[in-house]
């Protein structure tokens, strides 16, 4: 096993990612090392590509950043259970501190010290990387390494969408990156009356459809909640999925859902939102929940079942490229221009294009 490895690492404070050669990590207690055989990239890591407001305040430097991937564990710290050399793994980003009240009540998910991977710790963009075992999830066999990585993010939208009533429902879901085109394909596939789904790139809306939406809306192509309205008998969906974190579609959703109904609120909106209480939450009864990771690890076993045995999610892996080739990935992420864009640490350029 070589001592040095290539990385994504956030070396300097700055736009951009640098492919550097690093020293290979050791795992010590409880931790295990994993090669990395396919790692995607989150809209968290364009936070960090761009250097924004959040990144800045959030992150120390240097760090190998990444959080979703899969890989082969090939080395073992000292108390690790559970786990075992040559085992197919993926990871959970956050790592929960395990004492805490949330932690010891089934709610890991929302610990107040946790770290996340790739972000407060080294993450997995790259050829090796180390995590504590209690955070690694051992997927079963036969499962394609493309699929594997992705499903912290699958997690999300399993928690979004199958925390509440979904079968005969009628569903929106704002917003279709990775995580709100994956919602829309359990949100189906489980049983959903009619999917409807918004977003302003028609690339993404074509996916939506792909992934089984029944309807789907672009708000620049004027408004769309008569429509969503009038497809529901005036009552309006059952539930909101809010995945852009737009304020105009988190406030549209609270405007269209149906009295009673479920709002999801997974999207990260860019500041303060107004929101008339009063009219669009308290006098229709509406539940609002927010939703961060996935319950640790109980959603894991209903995503592990999902990809298995019930959902296709190929069309939502639009692009493959090797980590050499990163920017270009990182570039479509930008522009929108992809659903998951998934990176091969150990692949050069030449064997991808081999295939």
């Amino acid at each position: 096993m070589p001592d040095t490895m290539k990385a994504l690492v956030k070396m300097r404070a700055g736009p951009g990612l640098e492919l550097a050669e690093v020293p290979r990590p050791v795992p010590g207690q409880g931790e295990v090392l994993v090669r990395m055989e396919a790692c995607s990239i989150c809209g968290t890591d364009l936070h960090i590509f761009n250097w924004d407001e959040w990144s800045r305040s959030r992150m120390r430097l240097p760090r190998i950043t990444g959080h979703e991937g899969a890989g082969y564990v090939v080395g073992l710290g000292e108390g690790v259970k559970g786990v075992k050399i040559g085992d197919f793994v993926s990871f959970d980003s956050h790592q929960t501190c395990g004492v805490c009240r949330m932690c010891r009540t089934g709610q890991a998910h929302v610990c107040r010290d946790f770290k996340i991977f790739g972000v407060d710790v080294d993450g997995c963009f790259a050829e090796y990387a180390k995590a504590p075992a209690s955070s690694v999830w051992v997927n079963p066999p036969g499962l394609p390494p493309e699929h594997a990585c992705i499903q912290d993010p699958f997690g999300n939208a399993v928690m979004a969408a199958l925390d509440g009533e979904i079968a005969s429902r009628n569903v929106l879901i704002t917003g279709c990156g990775a995580i709100g085109l994956f919602a829309v394909a359990i949100a189906k596939r489980c049983g959903a009356a009619r999917v409807f789904a918004v977003d302003v790139n028609p690339y993404r809306l074509e996916l939506a459809s792909r992934m089984g939406a029944d309807f789907v809306f672009n708000p620049k192509s004027g408004p769309w909640e008569a429509a969503v309205r009038e497809l529901t008998g005036g009552l309006g969906p059952d539930v909101v999925l809010e995945m852009s974190g737009h304020p105009d579609a988190l406030q549209s959703g609270l405007s269209v859902v149906r009295n009673g109904g479920r709002v999801m609120l997974l999207g990260i909106p860019p500041g303060a939102v107004p929101i008339d209480l009063s009219r669009d939450v308290i006098f229709k009864g509406v539940t609002l929940q927010g939703v961060t990771g996935r319950r640790l690890f109980d959603t894991w076993y209903t995503t592990s079942g999902l990809l298995a045995n019930v959902l296709d999610v190929g069309p939502v892996i639009t692009h493959r490229f090797s980590m050499d080739d990163f920017e270009i990935g990182f570039r479509l992420m930008a522009k929108g221009e992809c659903g998951k864009v998934i990176l091969y640490p150990g692949r050069s350029t030449q064997s991808m294009a081999a295939g």
